[in-house]
């Protein structure tokens, strides 16, 4: 009995162990087509390199950073108002003769000293001569004949007549060089003909247009430095003054006409030759300035790391302008510093050539305070 259930549930066993055929109805899994698989592995691959060249993307920058340095330098402002001009000279006179007339002598050649009244050019004056002579014999003899009021009235004619002597005459009216003359004796002239020029060249002047918007920065005195195309020389002058009113430019904008004057300059400066200047209206500043990339901050506090030996310096700064900023407190020029920000930008690196940035001053008519400074 116990041997027929033994077999009987081996027998069950076996059967259960059996394969169990599939119902035809059922489908069968089918196959990932070649072309899927090739995507797929691509598209692996794809993100594998993307996420490698990101992390050596940041491999570089850090590398990049921690090897870029700026160096402090010295910046100086000039707090100047630029202008152009010609010079002239201190005075200058026309010779003209007066009236018509023949010169019968020229008693200077270009380039002689002359002193005031003296005598340049004399035009024939025997008529005018004669008609004084003429005229003091009578009026000798009203003064015995005829009556006071008669031998007034010649008194006062004389006056003219000694005038017109005197218009035969081209003299000097101040002490000066005889910069050019063009008369000969034999020469004809008429009223107002231009024979030549003196000049006073004691010091030399120039007259400038400044904008109105800059006049109150300007005080009687204030030095000037001129720079000639005829010379290599430095020429110092200053501001001698300029009148209560403006001028309207063609251009339509106000300026007004102040005087300058130079009174020791080389003798390569002539009159009317051209120049550029600067009117100093303070005294130049100079700035410390670095990138501000080269500036970090810990606790509120702002500091700075040399390249070479990673000294880490406090500092105090001030705003410049976009790239760079004003260091107040702490160096001293010349030191070469770490990046310790990095560009939030790119471009933002344009000037940098090691962190180098070339001294000057203010561009062409820099008025007012730098970027940043208040005045």
């Amino acid at each position: 009995m116990r041997k027929n259930k033994k077999r009987q549930m081996e027998n069950t066993t076996q059967k259960s162990n059996e394969a169990i055929p599939l119902p035809d109805s059922l489908p069968r899994a089918k196959k990932m087509p070649v072309l899927l698989k090739i995507f797929l592995v691509l598209l692996i691959l794809g993100a594998i390199t993307f996420g490698v060249l990101i992390g050596l993307r940041k491999y570089l920058s850090s590398k990049k950073t921690n090897n870029t340095t700026y160096t402090v330098t010295k910046e100086v402002y000039e707090n100047v108002i630029e202008v152009s001009g010609v010079v002239s000279s201190a005075q200058s006179q026309t010779l003209q003769a007066l009236s018509d007339g023949t010169v019968v002598g020229v008693y200077v050649k270009q380039g002689d000293t002359v002193k005031k009244g003296d005598l340049i050019i004399q035009l024939d004056d025997s008529t005018e001569l004669y008609n004084l002579a003429k005229h003091d014999y009578e009026t000798e003899t009203v003064r015995i004949t005829g009556s006071w009021r008669e031998y007034q009235l010649k008194l006062t004619q004389r006056n003219s007549l000694v005038q017109k002597i005197a218009e035969r005459k081209v003299t000097a009216t101040f002490d000066g060089i005889i910069a050019d003359i063009s008369a000969a004796v034999g020469d004809s002239l008429a009223a107002k003909d231009n024979v030549g020029t003196l000049v006073d060249n004691s010091y030399l002047t120039a007259e400038v247009e400044v904008a109105e918007t800059d006049i109150g920065k300007l005080e009687v005195g204030q030095e000037v430095d001129f720079k000639f195309a005829a010379s290599k020389e430095d020429v110092k002058g200053y501001v001698v003054g300029w009148p209560a009113l403006g001028t309207v430019t063609n251009r339509g904008a106000t300026v007004v006409k102040v005087k300058l004057r130079i009174d020791e300059y080389p003798d390569d400066i002539l009159p009317n030759f051209s120049f550029s200047g600067k009117i100093k209206i303070a005294p130049d500043e100079e700035y410390l300035i670095v990138s501000r990339y080269a500036v970090g901050r810990e606790n509120g506090q702002a500091y700075v790391e040399v390249a070479s030996s990673g000294q880490k310096i406090n500092v105090k700064v001030q705003p410049y302008d976009k790239d760079y900023v004003k260091i107040t407190e702490g160096l001293s020029g010349g030191e070469i510093l770490k990046q310790l920000t990095d560009p939030s930008t790119s471009g933002m690196q344009r000037r940098n050539n090691g962190g180098n940035r070339q001294s000057g001053g203010m561009p062409a008519g820099g008025f007012g305070a730098p970027p940043g400074m208040g005045r």
